[in-house]
């Protein structure tokens, strides 16, 4: 698995499958296609307005296609259950309300980002399995089901847990990404970044622990699969025990075929060999052989290149805990970190720095491209 070719599988559409195939600016004359029939039938469903601005950008619209092998019908399917869900559970509200402290219980149980990148740009995250122990997992599930954390309505058939790892996921789309979006110190700096990079640690992990997170594990993946596509690219599995043959294969089904091509099953002869390949040494953690201080639950360690570029406000000099976002200022030529969710009962709504936006054309194209964001950010 380890010398598996991540970025050159290909779908049975004939197209090339990995980051930066089938993104913005590197789409082939059939996707760009694709994207623009896609766009024709949302919005004759209603779920698109072309603007200016437009409802969804285009980095939005082209994950649902390559999850779907760029079948427009299957995308729209995909596109409308993820925004009837959203609607259903007011994700927008979920993030901008809940709980701060609640925010970071959960977070403590799921990927951590170490606020480094890997080669190419894209956030890096790390996940410890064997911090989730049955206790552990059983008390949270119990707490988080006896209150809602946040003011949003909910389905009533999505779990409070799983609604509190969503606002991670927002997390994800909404800060980490735009943010390693605006560095303009990578490889294609002018594609949108909507991916993520994982290094998963099974170490110290009995075949029983991983039975009984299972149940908690599938639905979380069955979720984030169906409703954010395409977030997840390189997968990097290390410490893998020797049973992990059986914990593959329920692992596997979880799954669309294109995310388990990027998952890297590591020995641990490959491990810093395969993890320096594709991360500098600086940004891998210490202990995977590489020079980055980051432990599981840490705050992310930022990258000293993104601190270079921000503008910290109101007395902040790193990112306090809690969910945050970007929002255009200045015209758009700026995008402000607002920090979000509730303490003590009270919403916060703070700006917390800025960063000049890359990608800024003059003052036609930033209202139009304020407009869009603001419209994201409201739930559009």
């Amino acid at each position: 698995m380890a010398d598996a070719p991540v970025e050159r599988v290909l779908s049975v559409g004939g197209h090339d499958i990995g980051y930066p195939h089938g993104h913005l600016g590197h789409l082939t004359e059939d996707e760009a296609n694709r994207l623009q029939q896609f766009k024709n039938y949302l919005e004759e469903k209603g779920l698109y307005k072309p603007g200016p601005p437009p409802s969804h950008d285009d980095q939005t619209l082209l994950r649902f296609l390559r999850a779907r092998r760029w079948s427009v019908n299957d995308a729209y399917g995909q596109f409308k259950d993820t925004e009837e869900w959203r609607r259903a559970n007011q994700l927008e509200v979920l993030y901008d309300t809940i709980d701060v402290d609640a925010y970071e219980q959960t977070r403590n149980l799921y990927p951590q980002w170490t606020g480094r990148r890997d080669r190419r740009g894209i956030p890096l995250y790390l996940f410890q399995i064997r911090h989730l122990d049955s206790k552990t997992v059983s008390s949270y599930e119990k707490e988080a089901e006896a209150a809602n954390v946040s003011k949003a309505q909910t389905d009533g058939s999505t779990p409070q847990r799983l609604l509190r790892l969503f606002a991670l996921y927002e997390n994800l789309t909404r800060f980490a990404q735009p943010l390693c979006t605006e560095m303009t110190d990578r490889p294609h700096p002018s594609t949108p970044i909507t991916l993520s990079t994982n290094i998963v640690d099974v170490s110290q992990v009995s075949l029983r622990m991983f039975w009984n997170l299972k149940a908690h594990m599938q639905a979380a993946s069955t979720l984030a699969t169906a409703h954010y596509p395409e977030t997840l690219d390189r997968i990097f599995i290390i410490g893998a025990p020797y049973f992990f043959s059986t914990v593959w294969g329920w692992i596997k089904r979880w799954f669309d075929p294109i995310t388990v091509s990027k998952i890297f099953i590591l020995n641990p002869n490959e491990v810093k060999s395969t993890l320096e390949e594709f991360i500098e040494p600086r940004n891998i953690p210490k202990q995977y052989g590489g020079e980055l201080d980051f432990d599981f639950f840490d705050r992310p360690n930022v990258d000293p290149h993104i601190k270079e570029a921000l503008t910290w406000e109101n007395g902040y000099t790193d990112f306090p805990e809690g969910p945050a976002y970007w929002v255009p200022v200045d015209g758009g030529r700026k995008l402000a970190c607002l920090a979000v969710g509730s303490k003590n009962g009270k919403e916060r709504r703070e700006t917390v720095c800025t960063i000049p936006v890359a990608s800024f054309k003059g003052d036609a194209a930033a209202k139009d491209a304020s407009a869009a964001a603001a419209g994201a950010v409201n739930g559009a």
